[in-house]
């Protein structure tokens, strides 16, 4: 995104707070919601398409539904030619609700079941085995289903993890893919290409937030080399070329700490093409398979203050955004940092002299806190707060402590300088409490009670 389209997107969070606030969108009945720029992420995946366009080289884009698990943000992201990386059944269904075509869809997970691929297969989708036990599983089916799915090898590069361990796919031990740099493990890659003629994907994904580009572009010339080792081995032996795409993961970080977005997919894009020259020479198809970096800039939690005080001298902010929606945030602070801005009852950005508090949220814990010590306009009773960035992983993936319901997510448009001109859609109703007692067991009430 430029430095313009970031301050066209700010421009449209500020008309879209106040309008919530206005149209009572976020209140005393909704004390949390989650808004979505729906014309931001139209601009990113714009980028991504820029950023990868190379003649002679064909390239499929796809979203890895874990970062925003709402069928709306993937029908958007279709309808700009983006599909969905999928790692479970459910996020497969999700894809198809969608309206995605099998051939816009990969499948990955670590723990496929049997059922899980034989379905995969059926529909057509991509699969990417994560070891040999599943390629075993896999190459069963193929004999058995005679499917068209287009099939590859998932390898861990093993080339270093980034800040954030959790996040880091590409560690010496991780769960993730064939070891690459295990002793013996690239013969023994190359030989399971001989020995399944199917396959003809190769896939890496080097890791995520806190990972840097450098070190991203060498797991992907890592498996752009052994895709070259293998077909060099397929030529000798049957004279084609066995890997005809490369799946090199997705995994761009987001910058939290302003408007800015960097890195960009072109930057990315064009450290690749220094890196690995080979990748856009026509020889492959390119598969991506990017989540937070689509999506993250255009998504905003939005909050009610219920009460302030003071404690040891600090002053608090009682709101309702904490655990249950930026679940990251609260349990690992250092690594996701996130912005608060601070708007009054109305949805006018505050003003006023910094005041050192925390912003804490509903859950009965003591570390349900989402910024500590943060320099703010000092918050009031029935004002508003405001986590940017937070349109991957946030409240798309709902944490359900204290059976606190998950809030409703809303698509916003209109003109940025005119919050009566904001329009809002509904992307994901409000859980009411109905629905929370059913997906508790309701209907079994009796069922450790009663007779046996």
């Amino acid at each position: 995104m430029t430095p313009t389209l970031a301050h066209d997107a700010a421009a449209r969070r500020t008309a879209a707070v106040q309008a919530a606030a206005e149209q009572e969108l976020v209140g005393e009945d909704q004390p949390v919601i989650g808004l979505l720029d729906a014309a931001g992420i139209q601009e990113s995946a714009a980028e991504l398409h820029a950023a990868f366009a190379t003649p002679g080289t064909a390239v499929t884009h796809t979203f890895a539904v874990k970062a925003a698990s709402l069928v709306p943000v993937l029908r958007l992201l279709a309808a700009e030619g983006v599909g969905c990386e999928v790692a479970s059944a459910g996020e497969l269904a999700l894809a198809r609700a969608a309206g995605l075509p099998a051939d816009r869809i990969v499948f990955d997970s670590p723990a496929k079941t049997t059922a899980e691929l034989r379905a995969a297969l059926a529909l057509g989708v991509a699969v990417n085995a994560d070891n040999p036990q599943e390629l075993a599983r896999l190459d069963a089916l193929v004999r058995e289903t005679g499917t068209a799915s287009p099939i590859g090898l998932r390898v861990n590069p093993q080339v270093g993890g980034g800040t954030i361990e959790a996040l880091s796919t590409a560690t010496a031990t991780s769960k993730f893919g064939f070891a690459l740099r295990d002793e013996g493990a690239t013969d023994r890659i190359v030989r399971a290409y001989a020995d399944h003629p199917w396959l003809s994907r190769l896939h890496a994904h080097t890791g995520s937030q806190g990972i840097p580009l450098e070190l991203m572009a060498v797991g992907v010339r890592a498996a752009y080399e052994l895709a070259e080792r293998i077909n060099v081995h397929a030529r000798a032996a049957t004279g084609r070329q066995q890997i005809t795409t490369i799946d090199i993961g997705g995994g761009l970080p987001v910058n939290f700490a302003s408007d800015e977005v960097t890195p960009t997919f072109r930057a990315y894009a064009e450290l690749l093409r220094t890196t690995v020259p080979g990748l856009f020479d026509g020889r492959y198809a390119l598969v991506t398979e990017f989540g937070r970096s689509l999506v993250a800039k255009h998504g905003t939690i939005l909050a009610r203050v219920e009460y302030t005080k003071t404690a040891g001298g600090r002053a608090l902010a009682i709101t309702h955004v904490g655990a249950q929606v930026a679940t990251r945030t609260v349990f690992d602070p250092g690594s996701w940092p996130l912005r608060v801005l601070a708007f009054d009852a109305k949805g006018r950005p505050k003003s006023g002299e910094p005041v050192v508090q925390d912003v804490t949220g509903p859950c009965c814990f003591a570390g349900d806190i989402v910024a500590h010590r943060r320099e703010l306009p000092l918050l009031a009773e029935g004002d508003l707060v405001a986590l940017p960035d937070t349109g991957a992983y946030y409240f798309s993936t709902h944490y359900a402590y204290n059976s606190l319901p998950r809030p409703g997510i809303y698509g916003y448009d209109g003109d940025a300088n005119e919050p009566h001109g904001v329009r809002f859609t509904t992307v994901r109703a409000p859980q009411t409490l109905d629905e929370i007692v059913a997906e508790s067991g309701s209907a079994n009430a009796d069922a450790l009670t009663g007779p046996r």
